[in-house]
């Protein structure tokens, strides 16, 4: 790996704490890539997605001041796997696109380890070949259930069905270089063992 940046494919189940971690290697030095903030950007206000989405699927997604109805949106691909491949198709390439240009600027100014925040990293066929090593963060269906109830509001059949949407957990296991275990009370020690991993990251 000498002479350019690791590549570290970051992933996890919904509600697994994979972004928390993604910002704790921020912090450690690397440069994090974070394609649900970009997917994000482009469902924004005068985001680059949203002629397409419009062309796509109506208007009846949009409210009166043409922003996204982002709930609804997301009630429609989670039951609708269809709609989720047409949304796929148009945000896919606007995110790689961004992606590309981020990762271009964090080589030229000579960054350690690049983290790339993936939540669908295993599902998709274009991310490993593109990596050094994945690290996937873990913890029990579960919990990612309770987590993601508390924080969201959305009811457990809501939860479940963007779970079922994902790959199953042993699946990603299997696609792990490195795996944390995020099932502890005190984030502390979460922290702790990331930071026991930072030599294999070049961090």
């Amino acid at each position: 790996m000498s002479g350019r940046a690791l590549r570290l494919g970051v992933s996890g189940g919904i509600g697994s704490g994979k972004s928390t971690v993604c910002q704790w290697l921020g912090e450690m030095g690397a440069c994090v890539v974070d394609a649900d903030a970009i997917s994000r950007d482009c469902t924004a206000a005068n985001g680059t997605g949203l002629p397409a989405i419009r062309a796509a699927f109506g208007p009846d997604l949009f409210s009166g001041d043409g922003t996204l109805d982002r709930g609804r949106l997301r009630s429609l691909v989670f039951s609708d796997a269809l709609a989720r491949k047409r949304l796929e198709a148009i945000l896919h390439p606007l995110i790689a696109s961004e992606i590309d240009r981020q990762t271009a600027l964090a080589m030229a100014q000579g960054v350690a380890c690049i983290v790339f925040d993936i939540p669908l990293l295993v599902e998709s066929s274009r991310w490993r070949k593109n990596l050094d090593r994945v690290l996937i963060v873990d913890c029990r269906e579960q919990t990612q259930i309770e987590r993601v109830m508390r924080r969201s509001g959305l009811e457990r059949a809501e939860v479940e069905k963007i779970m079922a949407a994902q790959s199953p957990r042993g699946t990603r296991l299997q696609a792990a270089d490195f795996v944390l275990f995020n099932e502890a009370v005190n984030l502390g020690e979460v922290k702790a063992n990331l930071g026991a991993m930072r030599p294999l990251f070049g961090l």
